[in-house]
């Protein structure tokens, strides 16, 4: 008996340690320990799914993100704080580093608490960048709640946002709303630099803009940013796939707006919002719950009848025929499901050595209950040479695959050449040595055997 109820628990934190494809361990970084009644549902949703929740305020003498070298934790979570900075254990190098070991970081912002010197730093160094003053509030006088937010207009509505491009899966958008609405309520918006890991999740309507509150005019001279400049609710991935969020709304996430009903300004009717929803997704994907990609095999081969065909030899010849094989899964909550290739992407493979000379789609061939393969038949280029297969597949909201392969290519045997007879662009060549030789054969014939005619003998005369 003793040991089914231990065989029980083993699998229950088995199970539970699965939820994250890269660890529990959660640190929450607030103000006061209290507050976090005020996000309740949030966390308690986190717990629920299999986090392992420590809350520290930054003054805590024991908050140390690395022990021995080793990441005490795998997930950040900043909730506001009151703090001009976070203290010598939140430096922005230390958070940086914690980013660099693969750890991910959620930061929540309010526009009425400025934001920790810190943190305004770390967004610089991520091309993330927020008001001069560190405060600043996102009002739309078109798109509002009109019970909470009748005079200040910032309480915005916003729908679903939606898939970044046609070409990019959708993480956030919840499931099955029925009309609606995400409450981003006393927000604060982000510009966004150039940079290729940045991608926006929520941006602002057209009608959005920010501005300092303490500023009390009746006319704005100067705004922080306006319409689809203001990005609401910010997502980095960094090159090793560690993940870092910015939600532009820390209310966002607490109690009063998980299930709170709201009536856009003009509209009749009350709509429910989705924040606790949209959390979910959101957390969810910073925390690697969603869009984490694994390679679970890669198999390269001959694909030639009477050959031997193992798995990845380390040299080919040129003008093989070769297939290479990758298998995909990808993390959904709980458990891995078959990667699919959304519609209007493409999965490549590059056959390379300095420049690509094959670059050839990958279609999906095997489909199991967890993983799906994907291959590509091709027939090697007449070059010989160090030559790689490369996999190199990094889109929006996914993590990064890349998978390199070195195999030599060398030139043909003495004895694989093909024999000459068998080369039709050879045949005039045979014939015209065939010709000269029958000719010099039947010259010397005729040499030989042609007796030369027999001469006169003369008298000599004195």
């Amino acid at each position: 008996m003793k040991s089914l109820i231990s065989f029980a628990v083993l699998l229950f934190a088995a199970l539970v340690h699965a939820i994250s494809s890269s660890g529990d361990r959660l640190l929450v970084v607030l103000e006061d320990v209290a507050e976090k009644e005020t996000y309740s549902k949030f966390l308690g949703d986190l717990e629920g799914r299999g986090f392992q929740i420590n809350y520290e305020t930054p003054k805590s003498e024991g908050l140390s993100l690395f022990n021995l070298g080793e990441r005490s934790y795998d997930h950040v979570l900043f909730l506001p704080t009151r703090s001009k900075g976070l203290g010598p254990n939140l430096t922005p190098k230390l958070l940086l580093d914690f980013i660099n070991a693969d750890g991910n970081i959620l930061l929540a912002l309010s526009a009425s608490q400025s934001a920790p010197t810190s943190l305004v730093s770390l967004l610089l160094e991520l091309d993330i960048h927020l008001p001069p003053d560190r405060q600043g509030l996102v009002v739309d006088h078109f798109n509002y709640d009109a019970s909470s937010a009748a005079e200040k207009h910032d309480v915005l509505l916003l729908p679903a946002p939606g898939s970044l491009r046609p070409d990019v899966k959708d993480f956030f958008s919840p499931a099955g709303v029925d009309g609606g609405l995400i409450a981003f309520p006393n927000g604060m918006g982000q510009t966004l630099g150039a940079g290729a890991l940045l991608a926006p999740v929520l941006r602002a309507p057209s009608t959005a803009y920010s501005y300092n509150p303490k500023e009390q005019a009746e006319v704005l001279d100067d705004l922080f940013a306006a319409g689809s400049q203001l990005s609401l609710v910010t997502t980095m991935q960094a090159r090793n796939s560690a993940r870092f969020t910015v939600v532009g709304s820390a209310d966002m996430l607490s109690d009063k707006w998980f299930d709170a009903k709201v009536k856009k300004v003009g509209e009749k009717k009350e709509v429910g919002t989705i924040n606790r929803e949209f959390a979910k997704r959101v957390a969810g994907w910073t925390f690697k719950e969603t869009g984490v990609l694994k390679v679970n095999w890669v198999e390269h081969h001959l694909n030639e009848p009477g050959q031997s065909n193992a798995s990845n030899p380390k040299i080919y010849r040129i003008k093989n025929d070769v297939t290479y094989s990758i298998s995909l899964s990808e993390y959904s909550w709980d458990k891995y499901i078959p990667f699919a290739v959304p519609a209007s992407d493409d999965l490549q493979l590059e056959f390379s050595m300095l420049s690509p000379f094959h670059r050839l789609q990958l279609t999906p061939t095997v489909s199991s209950a967890d993983s799906t393969t994907y291959s590509a038949s091709f027939k090697l280029p007449d070059q010989h040479g160090i030559f790689n297969f490369k996999v190199n597949y990094k889109r929006p909201f996914y993590s990064n695959v890349e998978e390199k392969n070195t195999v030599s290519v060398r030139h043909f045997a003495h004895d694989e050449w093909p024999r000459s007879f068998v080369i039709s662009g050879a045949w005039p060549w045979i014939a015209g040595i065939a010709t000269t030789v029958t000719g010099w054969l039947a010259f010397c014939a005729v040499w030989l055997y042609s007796k030369p005619a027999a001469g006169k003998e003369s008298k000599k005369t004195q």
